[in-house]
């Protein structure tokens, strides 16, 4: 097992597949009072539900991208992106996937190390990325990493993510 980087002449515009089974979602509930404005995130379960999207590397929308690849023996197993928020000094882990098969055998705890190491040696103040509510594993996955919920949109994907349990989940930790 080794992790290299891949050379972005070679690698922009790869294709990343992303898929997962969830049985369950992150119901969100809110409440107000006079003096209370309270939200909460309730593990709901759910029928299986299968989701898969694509994504590109070194999409030009990032600053400065860098991509990570594990690889076992010839075969990409896993890959990591990052790209820096200079605006406010944190590194957003863009693209972290690991392939079916490959899942619960350390290669994203290898690939989120290389995310904080990369992190640390730029001097971030911080390391972010983005999940949605109904991908209960990825989010297990990441609070077993140190991170937590930093922020949420409920209608970053359609006016209706909070009916489609797909709301966007900001998570990171702090670095300093």
């Amino acid at each position: 097992m080794h992790i290299s980087e891949l050379p972005r002449e070679q690698f922009e515009g790869y294709q990343v597949v992303f898929s997962y089974e969830s049985k369950g979602y992150y119901d969100f509930k809110m409440r107000s009072t006079q003096n209370v404005f309270a939200m909460e995130f309730v593990r709901t379960p759910c029928a299986p539900v299968h989701k898969e999207f694509v994504d590109h590397l070194f999409a030009p929308h990032w600053d400065d991208p860098h991509a990570y690849a594990l690889w076992d023996g010839r075969e990409m197993r896993a890959i990591l992106e990052v790209t820096p928020e200079n605006w406010n000094n944190r590194l957003r882990v863009t693209n972290l996937c690991v392939q079916e098969g490959y899942r619960r055998r350390g290669f994203g705890t290898l690939l989120m190390t290389r995310a904080r190491e990369i992190a640390r040696a730029q001097h971030r103040r911080a390391l972010i990325l983005e999940t949605q509510s109904c991908n209960t594993a990825a989010i297990s996955f990441y609070l077993s990493q140190g991170l937590t919920l930093m922020g949420f949109n409920a209608c970053e994907y359609s006016n209706e993510d909070v009916a489609r349990h797909e709301m966007r989940l900001e998570m990171g930790c702090l670095l300093e």
